[in-house]
């Protein structure tokens, strides 16, 4: 389940002109029925937001990860810098202590229909610096509905001078009508403090000189993976590259329906659109892609085991338990299983049953939470947490694997300023893989009377501990 959470605030940058359309009574709509079309216009900002309709602006909201989240007035339109003409978009991104926003993100969307950029290769844009900066991401394609074409390009360095950088279309044919027109997401430096960073002239542009394709997925690597049936892969390290004019092959982060899919065996798996593969029968079955024909680098071998072992059923008292997740508890009132939280979270998830057991099941990690804030939990009889965790396949020998429990504090509020974390780390020896483990652990943290949110991520270095995708059952807290 996906819960993007954003402010309750918009921004309206600029309304444009709508033209009324009116039809005789004589007329039914299915009379000379044609197409809708929607504007070409692949001009953004160049002095002001350009097209028809009107374009919000969207900061990232907090999460658990950045609890103040990104500094809402981090966006203006700055009269006295420009490339060309007279004003250009400034973000300024604040200190890493700002209390009112520890990094600058957010999305500028189109209301209503979108636009029509299959004419265009490439989003580009003018930019510079108040100092030598890194971005973490610029692109577009996203609006916090599907963001079915989001394509960003990632960790762009900027200087104090204007430059032109320029962020290709995975596959423009795709892009019917899209509201997306501009992702960003920045942080400060080691040093903690912030800086500022223009952009102009930000437009879509048929440039012509966009060329060599070289899409991949699973970054370009042959995966073997073990699966069970009934159980969903997503998957992941999805891009496509071109050779632009200047020599730079520049690769773009591409969202998986940017791809058309093939499975050697629809009779052991299925994929959808959107890359999810469905385990439909045992065998084995390879997954590859392409955009526009061409074939992606990388693939997904499955070796399906048969049908899936469910985590050990619970023994516990019912009245000596507060529980998360479970059937075999009533639960406390769940906000989300997967937050999603912007920008930085890869984390996708879905409900999987099995023998009418229901568990949780987590692909693309990287960090994810489970939040229960209305209302936060007391538990300050509990003495222990308990979670069954199975990690499919390989199980790295430097996995490091925290698992950190929140408490809100007395204004029962996540990120008022009193929350308090107790950090729990599990390592390879607790685990053994295609195989449930009960991972256990005292509770120390005090007060706990406000418990919100659990947070599970791998803290090593994923190149040499990557866990893609683990199961999770039976998460509560008891009293022993």
């Amino acid at each position: 389940m996906k819960n993007k959470k954003i402010k309750n605030i918009i921004i309206a940058l600029v309304v444009g002109a709508l033209t009324s359309i009116t039809t005789s009574c004589e007329r039914t709509a299915s009379d000379e029925a044609v197409p809708a079309t929607f504007s070409t216009n692949g001009d953004i900002f160049t002095d002001t937001p350009i097209g028809l309709g009107t374009f919000f602006y969207f900061p990232f909201a907090p999460d658990a990860t950045n609890p103040v989240g990104s500094k809402f007035d981090a966006f203006s339109v700055d009269d006295s810098e420009s490339y060309a003409g007279t004003a250009s978009i400034r973000f300024d991104v604040p200190n890493a202590n700002d209390p009112d926003g520890n990094f600058a993100g957010g999305i500028f969307v189109i209301e209503g229909a979108g636009r029509d950029l299959r004419g265009y290769d490439a989003l580009t844009f003018w930019a510079k610096a108040s100092q030598g900066a890194r971005i973490a991401h610029i692109g577009f394609g996203e609006d916090f509905g599907e963001n079915k074409y989001r394509a960003i390009r990632q960790n762009i360095d900027l200087s104090t001078n204007w430059v032109k950088y320029v962020i290709p279309i995975p596959d423009p044919s795709k892009l019917v009508e899209e509201r997306g027109m501009l992702t960003y997401a920045a942080a400060a430096p080691a040093s903690g403090f912030g800086f500022s960073f223009w952009i102009d002239e930000l437009r879509f542009e048929k440039l012509g000189t966009i060329a060599q394709p070289r899409p991949a997925i699973f970054d370009g690597q042959d995966v073997t993976q073990r699966s069970f049936l009934g159980s969903e892969i997503v998957i992941n390290g999805l891009s496509q590259t071109f050779n632009l004019a200047n020599g730079i092959n520049q690769a773009v982060s591409s969202a998986p329906a940017y791809f058309s899919y093939t499975s050697s065996d629809s009779q052991v798996a299925t994929i959808s659109e959107l890359g999810v593969v469905s385990v439909v029968g045992n065998g084995t079955a390879e997954i590859t892609a392409s955009i526009a024909g061409v074939e992606a680098q990388g693939s997904l071998n499955i070796d399906v085991a048969g049908a899936f072992v469910t985590a050990p059923d619970p023994i516990r008292d019912p009245s000596n338990v507060i529980s998360i997740f479970s059937d075999s508890y009533n639960n406390v009132p769940i906000d989300f299983f997967n937050g999603f939280w912007e920008p930085f979270q890869t984390t996708e998830s879905s409900n999987f049953n099995s023998g009418g057991n229901n568990m949780i099941s987590y692909t693309n990690f990287n960090f994810v939470g489970n939040q229960f804030a209305n209302p936060t939990v007391d538990a300050s009889e509990m003495t222990h947490i308990h979670l069954n965790m199975l990690i499919p396949n390989e199980i790295p020998n430097d996995l490091d694997f925290l698992v950190t429990v929140v408490d809100f504090g007395d204004d029962g509020v996540e990120g008022g300023g009193d929350d308090l974390r107790e950090q729990l780390f599990f390592f390879a020896d607790d685990f053994e893989a295609d195989t449930w483990a009960t991972l256990e652990a005292p509770l120390t943290l005090s007060p706990r009377s406000n418990l919100g949110l659990i947070i599970y991520e791998n803290i090593n270095n994923p190149t040499t501990s990557e866990i893609d995708n683990f199961y999770l059952d039976n998460i509560y807290f008891y009293k022993q």
